[in-house]
């Protein structure tokens, strides 16, 4: 665990890997109500294992430090109250902070689940420095059907989740072609290994295409060869050649 300090003086903690050579960006994780847990230390570390500097901000910490909650009805309820104790607008101010300690890393991708998803889909129009986002099973978000994004965004969707209506993923898809809107034969928190909501099949789709979208913003995407690429160039130049002696006209 680091520290870091807020634009207004808060000081936070936050989870942080490094990848095993040099960076090829950095991936900020934003945790559910529950903390960050063993679930959002195990999602950092895989990004930190694909080549990412990886960082996971407490932003509980304004209102209550070492926050990991356990996954029932209590949980939940006290999660809830921290979310609404922090608020928007301190969290973003941390996210803000988190960003800029990896910034040196290189460009920045950031990745949110539950209240994170909402945090990182509000961040992605509010924090400097963010590349792309990507986003699993928001509560909120949906209903923002014409906000303009500054940054790529993806969404993730479990048809199944009962606290995100399907109908309104869908409403959501048709209004903002400017978004990736994703869904899997799933519930919610899909991802959570911890869960008996987790759905492998889900999670491993949904981690390779948020892998992709990171990958092509933070590093670009990969060359392309074609193929036959030198036959067809050869032809394309001698084709012209012939046209061009075409062009002088009958012989003298």
């Amino acid at each position: 665990m680091i520290e870091i300090s807020a634009a207004d003086g808060h000081v936070f903690s936050a989870y942080r890997t490094e990848p095993p050579d040099a960076p090829k960006g950095a991936v900020v994780v934003l945790h559910e109500v529950f903390g960050v847990n063993r679930h959002i230390r195990t999602v950092t570390d895989a990004f930190a294992a694909k080549g990412y500097m990886a960082i996971a901000p407490c932003l509980f910490d304004r209102v209550k430090k070492d926050v990991e909650l356990s996954y029932d009805d209590a949980g939940v309820a006290e999660g809830l109250d921290l979310a609404r104790q922090v608020g928007l607008t301190n969290a973003i101010a941390d996210i803000q902070a988190a960003v800029d300690a990896v910034a040196s890393a290189g460009k920045v991708a950031i990745v949110g689940y539950d209240w994170g998803g909402y945090l990182a889909y509000h961040a992605a129009n509010m924090v400097k420095g963010l590349a792309c986002a990507s986003i699993y099973y928001a509560c909120g978000v949906t209903q923002d059907l014409y906000g303009k994004r500054k940054i790529q965004t993806q969404l993730h969707f479990g048809s199944l989740d009962p606290y995100i209506p399907f109908e309104l993923v869908v409403q959501f898809r048709s209004a903002r072609p400017d978004v990736s809107v994703y869904d899997y034969p799933a519930g919610h928190s899909f991802n959570c290994e911890e869960r008996d909501t987790y759905d492998a099949s889900a999670a491993q789709k949904a981690f390779e295409r948020t892998l992709t979208l990171i990958s092509h913003n933070l590093e670009g995407p990969p060359p392309v060869t074609l193929k036959n690429a030198g036959s067809y160039a050869s032809a394309k130049v001698e084709k012209k050649k012939k046209q061009a002696s075409d062009d002088l006209g009958p012989p003298l």
